[in-house]
């Protein structure tokens, strides 16, 4: 009896260490293929930033027909994201050379913190220069921080309890659902300050969204706008969706990423809820490629025979990391699959820019807007940003460490 014990044991054993090695090799393997990208993505990087620094005060935008860079100034709300995917590189690599580049186009931001005109002073200041302070504590990073919260804080309107997205037509308040995505400034300054505003005004524009924005099955309309007199509804419309009824990619992503974030900053389990709700919409569509990265629309009738957004997918696949995180372990180990899927589909050739190609941009076949016939079917900055971010933090999960 004793010696067929030992014998169980010593069969338990050796399967758990053959399946231990097997899971070693599958990590291994994606950390492989997460450093290369990194490892490329740091000289394209460089590439991109020699080419851009001669264009004073400007930044990468997109490439034309002819595949020649065009250029942004700070007032595009897309200005800080090569500043904030320079920093993101540097942590990961120690580049002195990124470092140089990450601090000289974060510079091109100045004065931007304060800007009252926009409500993407998130996606320019924080997103610009958030990683940046978090790896070297400059204070000048800080006091930017502080002060872009106090300039998106001029935008909030306390009857609405939402922060106004654009400045035009009279009577109505349009928020759209972007705007979730510049509360992580509010939150930082918040944490940096002491001062609850900035944390109260993000929650409040989170809990007004979320009972405005959603549709009963988990998704979003773009636009809403409100009576600027007594905050009621007044119509919900897209502006970069297929119709006012459909639900537009990259909107989908803002949803999921926003409510993740609010969720990790408040511990709010309506938050969770509601990301896990949008979580289901984009999983669980019928018209969601294998591979994992949507059409621009999910509605367009013209599926598949229409363009893909590589961008929408990058912000899913770091939503779905983080989310991944705060829900039981069999629930993230399904949002991990996916963000895997997302992460081997965007590295591999298909998406993933060839050294000194695509304008020196990293990932194509992104969608600006289908309705404007804009930025269509091209390297966008943001792209680049969140695949950054979603493979850093699969990176830190590899690694056994924490991601926030």
């Amino acid at each position: 009896m004793k010696l067929k014990i030992n014998i169980t044991f010593f069969l338990l054993l050796i399967c758990a260490t053959t399946l231990s090695s097997q899971s070693r090799t599958a990590s291994d393997t994606i950390l492989d293929m997460i450093n290369n990208r990194l490892d490329l993505g740091v000289k394209q990087e460089i590439h991109m930033s020699r080419e851009v620094m001669m264009q004073q005060g400007k930044f990468p935008l997109t490439i034309d027909k002819n595949n020649n860079l065009l250029f942004c100034d700070t007032t595009s709300w897309t200005c800080g994201f090569f500043p904030g995917t320079l920093w993101y590189l540097y942590g990961y690599s120690n580049n002195k050379q990124v470092k140089q580049y990450a601090q000289l186009f974060s510079n091109r931001l100045e004065g931007m913190q304060n800007a009252t005109n926009t409500h993407d002073i998130g996606f320019i200041v924080y997103c610009g220069l958030g990683e940046g302070y978090r790896l070297t504590k400059d204070a000048d990073y800080r006091a930017k921080i502080e002060k872009a919260a106090q300039s998106l804080c001029t935008r909030f309107n306390p009857i609405i309890g939402c922060i106004k997205s654009w400045d035009r037509g009279k009577g109505v308040y349009p928020v759209i659902i972007d705007n979730m995505m510049n509360l992580e400034l509010l939150f930082e300054a918040s944490k940096l300050t002491g001062n609850p505003k900035f944390r109260e005004i993000a929650i409040s524009h989170a809990n007004v969204t979320m009972k405005n924005h959603f549709r009963k099955d988990g998704s979003c309309y773009h636009v809403v706008f409100y009576n600027s007199d007594n905050g009621t509804v007044v119509a919900r419309k897209t502006r970069q969706g297929y119709a006012d009824e459909s639900s537009w990619a990259r909107g989908q992503a803002w949803a999921l990423y926003g409510y993740t974030m609010c969720y990790r900053e408040t511990k709010k389990l309506a938050y969770l809820r509601q990301a896990q709700k949008v979580a289901a919409f984009i999983l669980t569509h019928p018209r969601l490629p294998k591979d994992k990265i949507p059409y621009w629309d999910f509605d367009d009738p013209n599926i598949p025979n229409t363009y893909r957004d590589a961008s929408a997918g990058a912000v899913i696949c770091s939503a779905l990391i983080e989310l991944s995180q705060y829900v039981p372990q069999a629930v993230g180990r399904k949002y991990l699959n996916v963000a895997k899927t997302q992460l081997l589909t965007l590295s591999s050739s298909s998406y993933f820019a060839r050294i000194g190609t695509n304008g020196n941009f990293l990932i194509k076949h992104n969608v600006g807007s289908m309705p404007d016939n804009l930025e269509i079917d091209v390297p966008l900055p943001y792209a680049d940003y969140y695949y950054i971010e979603a493979l850093l933090r699969y990176r830190k999960l590899i690694l056994g460490e924490t991601l926030f």
